[in-house]
């Protein structure tokens, strides 16, 4: 048994002391001086900092800028602690519009390290030099803006040093910290040098082209632009594409009022947004700049002001679901030269545009079928040609010719289905006479390549997986299970907003010990719970009772799923855990009502598929992530065959 420490006197502790300790909470590592050092370069008005980093920035890191600089006779309280030119009342305090304004930075990084200070302002004769550690200051050379170098990192706590990485590690750190300072201020042009190595430029640009650099140049052809505006927020930034996601979450940038945050419910909510359109295990990748009154957010809630408080986090969190949502839902754009987004200026974002203009900022996937130069080499013979596969009239859509065949989705080829549709294909295709009197029609007599639908008309089926269509740009390649599992996954969604999911009483109650607060929660989100198909009531202060569960689970795990509801209501709220139940249910549901392999469809049930994906919500890709079609255009095909050459 360890022996009782000595009893000492309650006494203050020495200043030094009181800022090591501090130091712990915003000097984690080099990376940490480096994001303090540039966002108070930032605050400065530069429009051009430079970093400098030596073994990892143990041994040396100058952060240089061009911006306001510090007057001669301010420099001496810069390294004191809570000194600051950011903040001067609690009023201010509350409505915090720059990214620095505890005063602890420097303080902190002077107490692990030597700190040096050249600055020089616009009115100022030459620049001043202070050294933290002596206070003396002296003349210096200097163009206008501030140079803060920090040497000998934690050389004052060796201890420090044993927890930091190999020096290749810890500059790998600092030139991440960089980039997450730099994605969300893309009028400031960036440099880094590491050990005499100069890394990628970043040049003053636009937001949204900042925003591709950070996320990689795998992202340039497949994403989509959030441009949305609601009750006093705003949400700008580049989500990458479903089908392009990654194993571990290291591409996903969220800025508050162009801080990086790392915030649990804002992040949750772009998930669910994508939670429909990729397995469970994978991460999207996005750049997210989220815009509010400076008073309804708390940024001063941890020291490396990494983390936030929301005045009303249910109606923020709502606000970036629905916006990164229909985004990511906005189907098959035709692209070209976009508008690019408004700029920032002035240290603030304009106003949105109206809508009329401000639709070019959604930027197309990877499918979108182009016009121009390969569209107008279709014939007036390959118009008529997909013409002829005409698309099915009002009331034709796939599941509706499925239910008219009399099959179920999934089963197979009917015995009538054989000889019959075979002599449909056949009356379908045009014969030689149509073909030349096409040719000899006008195009637009003949609807023109332009009248053709985004995904054509359909010419065959392959192995009983694809079907093959012709459109403007070529050749589109349809996975027909996928994309009938999207159209049905988005129908019985669209159904259960209206009606509900049916419940399913239980004979004997599956009951299970909880939490007091999980009981409470219970309590409190019984509509909620019932929206989900569930009766869940309380036998006593620790025991739920399940009493009806969504038909479709009957045979399922009762309790665990009670039990992740009930988390869930917990941790996110009743909306966030209703939707994730519902739509994780209805996806299970989808697959297996979706058509399967070597079922055989007609050129009229093929069609009227492509006009259903055409108009559902988020259908180039399937519940779990993968296209439901890819276009192979003639340039393609051309290359292939060597044709041209």
């Amino acid at each position: 048994m360890n022996s009782p420490l000595p009893r000492r006197p309650i006494a203050p502790l020495p200043d030094r002391l009181i800022s090591q300790i501090a130091a712990g909470e915003v000097v984690e590592r080099p990376a940490s001086v480096v994001k303090e050092l540039l966002e108070n370069a930032i605050d400065a008005g530069a429009t051009r900092i430079s970093l400098r980093i030596e073994e990892g920035g143990v041994r040396r890191i100058v952060v240089s800028d061009d911006g306001a600089g510090i007057p001669e006779t301010e420099l001496p309280l810069a390294p004191r602690r809570h000194a600051t030119s950011k903040i001067a009342s609690l009023e201010e305090l509350e409505r915090v519009a720059t990214l620095g304004f505890r005063g602890e930075a420097l303080a902190s990084i002077a107490s692990v390290a030597r700190l040096v200070i050249t600055s020089r302002t616009a009115e100022a004769g030459h620049a001043s030099r202070l050294d933290a550690d002596s206070g003396k200051i002296e003349p210096a050379a200097g163009t206008r803006g501030t140079t803060i170098e920090v040497l000998d990192l934690y050389a004052a706590t060796p201890a420090r040093r044993k927890f930091l990485k190999t020096p290749a590690t810890e500059a790998a750190h600092c030139l991440e910290a960089l980039r997450r300072v730099a994605l969300a201020h893309p009028d400031i042009a960036f440099e880094a040098i590491n050990d005499g190595r100069a890394a990628d430029p970043m040049p003053a640009t636009g937001w949204r082209e900042r925003a591709l650099a950070g996320l990689g140049d795998e992202y340039r052809s497949a994403h989509r632009v959030v441009d949305a505006e609601a009750g006093g927020l705003r949400l700008q930034g580049v989500l990458g594409a479903p089908t392009l996601n990654r194993a571990r979450a290291d591409r996903q940038f969220l800025y508050v009022n162009g801080r990086f945050v790392r915030d649990r419910l804002l992040g949750y909510a772009a998930r669910q947004a994508y939670a429909d359109m990729m397995h469970g295990d994978r991460h999207a990748a996005w750049v997210l700049y989220l815009w509010l009154d400076p008073s309804l957010v708390d940024a001063n809630v941890h020291p490396a002001k990494t983390e936030v408080r929301f005045r009303d986090a249910s109606a923020v969190r709502s606000f970036v679901f629905h916006a990164v949502q229909d985004a990511l839902r906005e189907a098959h754009r035709a692209t070209g030269a976009e508008a690019e987004p408004g700029e920032r200026a002035g240290g603030s974002w304009p106003a949105p545009a109206p809508a009329a203009a401000a639709a070019p900022g959604f930027e197309a996937f990877r499918f979108a079928a182009r016009g121009g130069a390969i569209g107008s080499r279709l014939t007036a013979a390959d118009v008529s040609r997909s013409l002829a596969f005409h698309a099915p009239g009002p009331g034709g859509g796939f599941l509706d010719m499925l239910a008219r065949d009399g099959a179920a989705p999934g089963a197979g080829p009917s015995p009538s289905t054989g000889t019959d549709r075979l002599a449909g294909r056949d009356a379908a295709l045009p014969s030689a006479h149509d073909e030349a009197r096409a040719a000899a029609m006008p195009d637009d007599a003949q609807g023109g390549p332009a009248g053709i639908p985004p995904l054509g008309y359909a010419i065959a089926q392959l192995h009983g997986l694809y079907v093959l269509a012709q459109n403007a740009a070529g050749l589109v390649v349809v996975d027909m299970h996928a994309a009938h599992e999207r159209i049905v996954y988005e129908r019985l969604k669209s159904a259960v907003s209206e009606t509900g999911l049916s419940q399913q009483p239980l004979l004997i109650p599956a009951t299970f010990r909880a939490d007091p607060l999980d009981v409470r929660a219970v309590e409190d989100e019984q509509d909620a719970i019932a929206r989900l198909g569930l009766e869940i009531t309380a036998m006593g202060p620790d025991v739920l009772a399940v009493r009806a569960v969504p038909a479709e689970l009957a045979r399922g795990d009762v309790v665990g799923l009670a039990r992740s509801v009930i988390a869930e209501l917990r941790e996110y709220g009743a909306s966030a855990a209703l939707a994730a139940r519902r739509d994780q249910l209805l996806a299970t549901m989808a697959c297996h009502a979706a058509v399967r392999a070597n079922r055989r469809l007609g050129l009229d049930e093929m069609n009227a598929l492509l006009r259903d994906i055409e108009r559902t919500p988020a259908a180039d890709q399937c519940n779990h992530g993968r296209p439901t079609w890819v276009q192979v255009g003639i340039d393609e095909l051309d290359r292939l065959f060597l044709r041209g050459r």
